[in-house]
């Protein structure tokens, strides 16, 4: 038995009000989904609950350990998955000293990212086809099988910026949304000139036209800019191209099999989903780094950043052009997307045919080598989750490893320079670290939580101890550290990186305790199944 928990009187934000909009919206603008999503609410409800009540355990809020000792299933990592929840309302799931302070946001986060997912929930069935073929659109179709969104934030369908009838026509479930366009004077500009690129339309003289999302330029351009439309800095211009929205939302896939990672100025899980100028410049750099330090990884492919452009001093008109995977894959490999593979982790077992264990082991063979490499030889970690990450497979068996999305990597500068690698940052990229403790907690709780836990938990659904997958994931590790510690130019570095993540405690990304203090990533330790005394 789930112990009580007490409720705050009033918690703003609830999700009955979340849902008493919804469903006035929803009268409106598509009434044949009201019936669908009052039913989907206690189903939308409980899943964000549990992952709410999963990382109030984990990051330790509020006792909540003490009032939940010896419930829920405990996995690696201090992760405790819960069955069931108290209260049908995750809000009440806070604590009133946490929901009267600074907590009131999260709890009005919590409350949108219910109504919304109910939403999903109430139409994912009838989600169109990409209205185009290609291994890309196979592989977003496999993306909106991961309905809940983020695996463990529970603000994964947050989409505060959003009203119901935005959700409606550019979420997920849509099917398809578009890409408008700006014209930007040429001294306002800064980067590569998208437009042709992207099928735009023929830019004025002394203009360039930028392509954006069609909700963010006449939602947040048109109204967030007066000056400059004003002066002629900025044009608002008509037409649209059809595009797809992927599960990362502002990445829109393009007929011919082509991305477009566009500024949209919504807040998804713990973030607004702006891009910097940065971004926008440093992709195509690191795209070309990367391809060169990659190129004896035979098992890796990247989708490279090609191009970005933005807005001169600003985050909202910001777009990156992206590689897709049209003509790379060979005959009978099949593209999984990261955040599906969970979910059809047996089906690809039945192809594979040795076990769960085996699976995995060859799975992490695929992952973690090039990884852990890349951050000792070079300091480069990069955001290795399931989001980012498509694997590929082969009658089942791991075949090749598809990265894509460089803007949460992290780079070591002192590594970068001693392995003679000379990188022109943009000035005041975040990405850039002196700290190996933040160079090394990005790609471990990316890599070893975020995506090989997740990977194990699904996996112990059919039959995999857990215990032993953690005992052949360190195995893994030691395989791969084994020549580069051998290695004079790298055995200092190899040594560090081993004991760091193999070590009785590592980082977790505490994703409530974020949203708490509302500042940047915040980590804590929790247990290593790595560790072996």
């Amino acid at each position: 038995m789930v112990p009580n928990l007490t409720v705050c009187a009033y918690s703003p934000g609830t999700v009955d009000d979340a849902a008493a909009h919804t469903e006035t919206h929803l009268a409106a603008h598509a009434p044949h989904l009201r019936a669908p999503f009052r039913d989907a609410l206690p189903q939308a409800a409980a899943a964000v609950g549990r992952r709410l009540l999963g990382a109030l355990w984990r990051e330790d809020i509020a006792d909540t350990r003490i009032r939940y000792e010896g419930t829920g299933d405990r996995h690696a990592y201090d992760r405790v998955e819960f069955g069931a929840v108290p209260a049908a309302d995750p809000v009440a799931l806070l604590p009133p000293s946490i929901v009267d302070g600074p907590g009131w946001v999260l709890a009005a986060e919590l409350a949108n990212a219910v109504a919304n997912l109910a939403v999903a929930y109430a139409r994912r069935d009838a989600t169109p086809a990409p209205p185009f073929g290609g291994p890309d659109a196979a592989a977003v179709t496999l993306e909106r099988l991961a309905v809940d969104g983020h695996n463990l934030h529970p603000c994964g369908r947050t989409r505060i910026g959003w009203d119901v009838d935005d959700v409606l026509a550019h979420d997920l479930e849509a099917g398809t949304t578009s890409v408008g366009f700006v014209a930007v004077r040429r001294d306002a500009h800064i980067g590569d000139d998208l437009g042709p690129l992207v099928g735009g339309p023929a830019a004025p003289p002394g203009y360039v036209v930028q392509p954006v999302h069609a909700w963010q330029r006449d939602a947040v351009l048109a109204r967030r800019y007066p000056d400059l439309l004003r002066d002629g800095t900025l044009r608002l211009l008509d037409g649209a191209v059809p595009a797809v929205p992927t599960a990362a939302l502002r990445t829109l896939l393009l007929p011919g099999g082509r991305y477009l990672k566009l500024s949209l100025d919504i807040q998804v899980t713990s973030s607004r989903r702006s891009i910097s100028v940065a971004a926008t410049r440093n992709g195509p750099a690191l795209s070309a780094l990367l391809a060169r330090l990659l190129a004896g990884e035979d098992r890796v492919v990247l989708l490279a950043e090609t191009a970005g452009a933005a807005l001169d001093g600003s985050r909202d008109a910001s777009a990156i052009v992206r590689d897709g995977l049209t003509g790379r894959l060979a005959p009978g490999e099949r593209v999984v997307p990261g955040g599906a593979l969970p979910i059809v982790a047996g089906e690809l077992l039945d192809e594979y045919g040795a076990g769960p264990l085996a699976f995995l082991t060859d799975y992490a063979r695929l992952v973690l080598p090039p990884l852990l490499r890349l951050a000792t030889r070079h300091g480069i970690a990069l955001e290795a989750h399931l989001q980012n990450c498509l694997p590929t497979f082969t009658a089942g068996h791991p075949h090749r490893l598809v990265l894509r999305d460089l803007a949460g990597m992290r780079l070591h500068r002192p590594r970068l320079a001693a392995a003679g690698t000379d990188l022109a940052l943009w000035p005041g990229s975040v990405i850039a670290t002196d700290d190996l403790y933040t160079m090394r907690a990005k790609l471990g709780y990316t890599a070893f939580q975020a995506h090989l836990g997740e990977l194990v938990i699904a996996l112990a659904r059919h039959g995999l101890d857990e215990t032993a997958a953690w005992r052949a994931v360190r195995a893994v590790v030691d395989e791969t550290y084994e020549p580069l510690r051998a290695d004079p130019a790298t055995a200092s570095a190899a040594a560090a990186d081993h004991a760091a993540f193999t070590a009785p405690t590592v980082p977790h990304k505490a994703l409530v305790r974020m949203r708490l203090t509302g500042g940047g990533d915040v980590y804590i330790p929790v247990r290593n199944p790595l560790h072996a005394p």
